[in-house]
């Protein structure tokens, strides 16, 4: 449920159709708007799944953090959206990015002390949070945000 807020959340902020956002110079390594959509989705149902079976497996203290470390990561993850495109800031989405790279990278930390099994299953997500990271960053170059 929190993977669908988080999603919900994000989404509420992206208009790929706006003249801001058509407007930016992109580079051509960009994929096309309607990649973003297929890919999120799988993303977030391994990021859901890797949760609840951590969720399951874990207890006590170990569950507290794992629980801190999703809601960090999921709040960073919509909360990008919103700094790059409702806020119209390629450079603060690019803090914003950086910032849930860390997050990313702890959730899967936290995770694999529960459950190796499903920490892996975050490593596709992460590359994708890695590659938006020199997305949103070449964005920023290219419009002299950064």
């Amino acid at each position: 449920m929190a993977t669908a807020a988080a999603a919900a959340a994000g989404a509420a902020a992206v208009n790929p159709d706006s003249a801001w956002y058509t407007g930016l110079v992109k580079p051509r390594w960009q994929p096309p708007s309607s990649a973003f959509g297929a890919l999120w989705t799988p993303l977030y149902a391994s990021v859901a799944w890797s949760a609840g079976r951590a969720f399951d497996l874990a207890r006590g203290r170990e569950r507290e953090r794992l629980a801190a470390s999703l809601t960090v990561n999921l709040s960073l993850n919509a909360a990008w959206s919103w700094l790059f495109f409702a806020a119209r800031s390629p450079r603060a989405g690019l803090v914003g990015t950086l910032l849930l790279d860390v997050s990313t990278l702890h959730l899967i930390r936290t995770t694999s002390r529960t459950d190796r099994g499903a920490a892996t299953v975050l490593l596709p997500y992460a590359a994708w949070c890695w590659f938006a990271t020199a997305l949103n960053a070449k964005i920023a170059q290219l419009n002299n945000c950064s």
